[in-house]
């Protein structure tokens, strides 16, 4: 049976009383309707008295309610009697229930009016409760890393095992495509420049050295914080919602060694392998362009390459991309382990250590470019 739309009707009675009749199924969906009328029949016709006929009513909801203290708010005012005897019996008594505490005068208003100090105290202290909450993550961390160190840390051997397949062969493809569209992006925006004035052949350095001292590993960073810091997150925020992680410290064993421990070694060791990869990929992509467009020969480009790649850039960028590793990961456990008790929250939390990882990323690589400048590497 097709749910029938709320109407509202209203008669005289006689003697300065009106009936109003509800009908139909009262849903938030179905739209609640308005008063203005009714409130214009009180006035027209001088209405001390008010009673409300539901006999023809429907399935309801909070819709019927909210109506019903509208409805009230506009007798109030017209100084009109509102009798609710009609009403069921479940709909009484939650509107006697909301009635028994009262809602102090101005409460609503009160609470929208917020100053601007009042605000940017509210922001000062929630971040002081991030940067406590980091602080303590991190060195609990360093706790769990120094039991690991001393062979005193409780987690599975199997599990770490599987994390780093997870953010090591797993994320081969998506590195390879990623990569090599950087590779050929940057040499394809160098061709156009370098080839008017006859420097095509520099195309092979600028890929080179782009690669293997800053977008290897910024890349590498940055997809891996979309895939498995993400993914940390969710399945942390997912076992916090289902009281593992509380069920864990019931049986005395650490989250932080049993959980965040081995998600953090395995992203860290593998994130200089797939740099080294992301690497190759880029270069390879250089010389898709370079080869098949600037006409260069395979040997020439490789030898460019070689000259232009040393290994003092080349262990730059792998040590860039194990901390970018180990930010990625903390990023993702921190805002897991932070996530609230609900799937929204979930969400919430995966979306927050995306950005935490990326802007992580773009903050070190910054302080790296500063610093190697300084040190002349």
């Amino acid at each position: 049976m097709e749910p029938q739309l709320p109407t509202v009707e209203m008669r005289s009675a006689g003697d300065g009383a009106g009936v109003v009749c509800l009908r139909g199924d009262w849903s938030l969906r179905g739209g609640i309707p308005s008063v203005d009328t009714l409130a214009g029949r009180i006035d027209s016709d001088s209405l001390r008295r008010l009673t409300v006929d539901a006999d023809s009513l429907g399935h309801w909801d909070t819709s019927l309610l909210l109506f019903l203290d509208h409805l009230e708010d506009a007798c109030r005012k017209r100084g009109t009697q509102l009798d609710r005897s009609g009403l069921p019996d479940g709909v009484r008594r939650l509107e006697a229930l909301a009635e028994a505490v009262p809602e102090r005068a101005g409460a609503r208003a009160a609470a929208s009016r917020v100053s601007i100090l009042a605000r940017i105290g509210n922001l000062a202290l929630k971040a002081y409760r991030d940067n406590h909450e980091m602080l303590d993550f991190v060195g609990q961390v360093a706790v769990a890393l120094g039991r690991w160190v001393t062979g005193r840390a409780r987690y599975r051997r199997s599990d770490l095992l599987l994390f780093m397949q997870q953010a090591g062969a797993d994320a081969l493809p998506i590195v390879t495509l990623i990569s090599f569209l950087v590779g050929l992006i940057l040499a394809f925006v160098g061709a156009i420049q370098l080839k008017q004035f006859g420097a095509s052949i520099y195309v092979a350095d600028m890929v080179g050295i782009g690669m293997v001292r800053e977008m290897g590993a910024m890349m590498t960073g940055i997809v891996m914080a979309g895939r498995t810091g993400a993914a940390y997150a969710a399945q942390l925020g997912s076992m916090k919602v289902n009281q593992e992680i509380d069920s864990l410290s019931t049986m005395g064993i650490s989250p932080m060694e049993f959980l965040v421990l081995p998600r953090l070694i395995a992203l860290t060791a593998m994130m200089p392998l797939l740099c080294l990869y992301s690497d190759f990929i880029g270069i390879l992509g250089g010389a898709t362009v370079g080869i098949g467009m600037l006409h260069l020969s395979p040997t020439t480009y490789i030898i460019h390459t070689e000259w232009a790649v040393t290994l003092k850039s080349m262990f730059g960028g792998l040590f860039k991309a194990t901390v970018y590793g180990a930010l990625v990961a903390l990023a993702g456990c921190l805002r897991g382990m932070q996530s609230g008790n609900s799937s929204s929250a979930v969400g919430d939390a995966t979306t927050a250590a995306v950005v935490t990882s990326i802007v992580a990323i773009i903050s070190a690589c910054g302080v790296f470019a500063v610093t190697f400048y300084v040190l002349g590497l």
